[in-house]
């Protein structure tokens, strides 16, 4: 009698290579993992590398909570070309010379970016305009203009400043940037942004995802290393490092499997989601506080 193959719950952090979309990955993970439940917290762009979460099995009921997690980045930003998808993917749509933008100025444009702003994402985005994805309209020509929202950029910071020569001549300067963001930032649209406030046009040449939340590039796994060894971080653990853990005794546990919302303590007072897990460590829910009780977002027991 042949063993039944058992997937374990959890999160599987992975370096997402240069070429994939996120949904490469997660159908790749599904041969990988052998189990058609897998799903991912946060899209990355097909240029982009670096930290791609995804929760396996019942873990995929966590992945929306984490998707709102702060993320950190680190890119190349090119100023005197702007781009028809701010990236260095989509055709040049014009050039200037930035030989003569300073340090200064740079630093000036910058800091007007960093802190809590209003962000226009880039028009081949996922985002929905009246149900239609905004990439699909670019595609089409159509036009559209796509509302600004509220963005938080904790840290913005310049590490180098290369000068180089585009293909067509155009003398241009290379960014190296590091960016702590909140969900829902484009990193291509800072470097559009950017350009635009200096005068020369800027875009988005290499990026990559060092962090989601607490999840960090040294914990994560390329495809291939996940082809020779599945690693599955357990979803008890995914939840301790990515939520407050907040311990019930045993008859509350049991209060809280049949539907009861219990006293929550004043501590998690607009916490967000919080883990809650029984005396044995086992964990039972994601809860939230609402009204001093706990509301229920997903039961894991």
């Amino acid at each position: 009698m042949t063993q039944k193959h058992t997937t374990p719950d959890g999160l599987v952090i992975v370096d997402k290579p240069s070429g994939f979309t996120s949904h490469d990955v997660v159908a790749k993970m599904r041969g990988i993992a052998r189990t058609r439940r897998v799903g991912h917290a946060g899209t990355l762009d097909p240029m982009a590398t670096g930290v791609l979460v995804l929760g396996v099995e019942r873990a995929t009921k966590l992945l929306g909570h984490l998707a709102l997690t702060e993320k950190e980045y680190l890119g190349t930003i090119r100023l005197g070309q702007n781009t028809l998808t701010d990236d260095a993917e989509g055709e040049i749509t014009s050039s200037a010379d930035a030989s003569g933008i300073t340090r200064k100025a740079i630093d000036s444009g910058v800091a007007k970016l960093t802190g809590d702003i209003m962000q226009v994402p880039s028009k081949v985005s996922a985002i929905k305009i009246d149900g239609v994805r905004s990439y699909k309209r670019a595609r089409e020509g159509e036009e559209f203009e796509i509302p600004a929202r509220p963005v938080t950029i904790s840290s913005f910071a310049v590490y180098d400043v290369r000068e180089a020569v585009a293909e067509n001549g155009t003398p241009v300067l290379d960014l190296v940037v590091s960016v702590v963001c909140s969900s829902g930032t484009y990193i291509r649209a800072l470097a559009r942004d950017l350009g635009a406030g200096l005068g020369v046009g800027g875009h988005l040449t290499a990026l990559r995802r060092t962090r989601v939340g607490p999840y960090k590039l040294d914990g994560a796994k390329t495809l291939d290393q996940l082809q020779q060894e599945l690693t599955v971080m357990p979803i008890a653990e995914a939840a301790s490092a990515a939520f407050p853990r907040w311990q019930v005794d045993a008859k509350r546990s049991r209060l809280l499997l049949n539907g009861v919302r219990l006293e929550m303590p004043e501590e998690y007072t607009g916490a967000g989601p919080v883990a809650v897990f029984d005396p044995e460590g086992r964990f039972l829910a994601l809860v939230e506080e609402q009204r001093g009780k706990a509301k229920s977002l997903a039961v894991f027991a």
